[in-house]
């Protein structure tokens, strides 16, 4: 169950309780009864590392991104048939 933080407005206690996502929001401080509202605070989730984000999957580099290979140049000087220099030629 996610936990929520919650601010009262009256006596200014901060919180936390525990709910179902599908609970409604509380709306009463549980101390002073007052009017609370409710937090958006930091989630303790972290990724680290490299992660399968940099290359796809792990991988035996340690998750390292390999740097990009130039593409070949054209060995005819861009003269081929269908060759993107041949058509602005």
């Amino acid at each position: 169950m996610p936990v929520y933080e919650y601010e009262c407005t009256d006596c200014g206690k901060v919180f936390e309780i525990q709910q179902k996502i599908a609970e409604a929001p509380l709306t009463v401080c549980p101390e002073c009864e007052g009017t609370v509202k409710k937090l958006v605070s930091m989630s303790s989730f972290q990724l680290k590392g490299g992660g399968w984000y940099a290359d796809g999957y792990s991988s035996s580099n340690g998750g390292a991104v390999k740097p990009a290979t130039p593409a070949p140049a054209c060995p005819s000087g861009g003269g081929c048939a269908g060759c993107p220099a041949a058509a602005t030629s």
